[in-house]
């Protein structure tokens, strides 16, 4: 590991502006997981919990649940190559697989014991993939994301749209106008109010995405070599996964329908259960952190590794 800042005193408590400040500021230290160096931040005191966030976002997608959870946590983040702050050349390994096994090396380096995982979106996949084949796993809480035999009709879009040649270049000047960016082509099925992803969201998020067209081209990369053969065997991967899981769901998904959604519960073999957050969209922990919290934190406590 290289350190690059000081990490916070576990026992200092943490309000969100401050974890906004945080993140904004950029990692605590580099996770070395051989061919990239993840950015990585760790905040509070108490059992492990690991975040993992989804596309096209990064660790600080997280900062409006940091506050309540690390009074009794130990919350660690990891931006995986490709995204935010982490140091990883083109040859290091995209996919949701891939990014599995870095994750796992990136756990691995820190030397945790049993630990839970909060992850949403493309990274809940990655952590289902981990959590199979991790005895460590105590629980895991899951927002809307993958689910098995599911293709979202605009990702599909999307992804054919990284094929093209200088198509990513027009996307990104075309999402340079608000209205794109609010409609059903851009972040419009993301949040239940589209004037949420100005802000902080943008500041983070949108705009250097915005500003760079190589972030935009790492962001997309993930997105590029998606495998849904490993999505629709996310079924064989819950079966393995003997830590019981949340599902937290935003009611008014385009991407993944609640419908479906219910429909994986039987598949866990340590059982899962799912709360509804009535209006939410994709990033339900973005726009409705305190919903999100109120389901997550009862489940994270009585699955907590002590």
């Amino acid at each position: 590991m290289q350190t690059t800042a000081t990490e916070p005193k576990p026992s200092t408590p943490l309000t969100e502006p401050e974890a906004f400040a945080a993140f904004r500021k950029g990692p605590q230290r580099f996770v070395d997981v051989g061919h990239s160096q993840l950015a990585y931040w760790c905040f509070g005191d108490g059992p492990d919990l690991v975040f993992v966030h989804g596309w096209p976002l990064h660790s600080a997608t997280f900062r409006r649940l940091v506050p309540a959870l690390a009074r009794d946590f130990r919350c660690h983040f990891f931006d995986l190559p490709g995204a935010g702050h982490t140091q990883a050349d083109r040859s290091a390994p995209i996919g949701l697989v891939e990014h599995a096994e870095t994750l796992r090396r990136g756990i691995d380096r820190l030397g945790l014991g049993r630990y839970g995982f909060v992850a949403h979106d493309s990274g809940a996949a990655m952590a289902r993939l981990v959590a199979a084949d991790d005895d460590r796993v105590t629980g895991l809480v899951l927002g809307n994301t993958e689910i098995p035999g599911h293709r979202p009709l605009l990702v599909q879009l999307y992804m054919k749209l990284t094929k093209i040649p200088g198509a990513l270049g027009l996307l990104r000047r075309t999402m340079g106008s608000r209205t794109v960016r609010r409609s059903p082509l851009g972040f419009g099925g993301c949040f239940e109010d589209p004037r949420y992803m100005d802000g902080e969201f943008h500041e983070l998020f949108l705009a250097p995405m915005l500003d760079s067209e190589e972030v935009m081209a790492e962001q997309w990369r993930l997105l590029g070599s998606l495998d849904f053969g490993v999505v629709d065997r996310l079924a064989e991967t819950h079966a393995r996964i003997k830590a019981p899981t949340l599902l937290i769901w935003g009611s008014d998904d385009p991407f993944f329908p609640l419908r479906k959604a219910r429909g994986m519960l039987r598949q866990f073999a340590g059982g899962a259960e799912i709360q509804v957050i009535s209006g939410a969209k994709l990033f339900a922990h973005e726009d409705h952190a305190p919903a999100f919290l109120a389901f997550a934190r009862p489940f994270l406590e009585r699955t907590r590794p002590d």
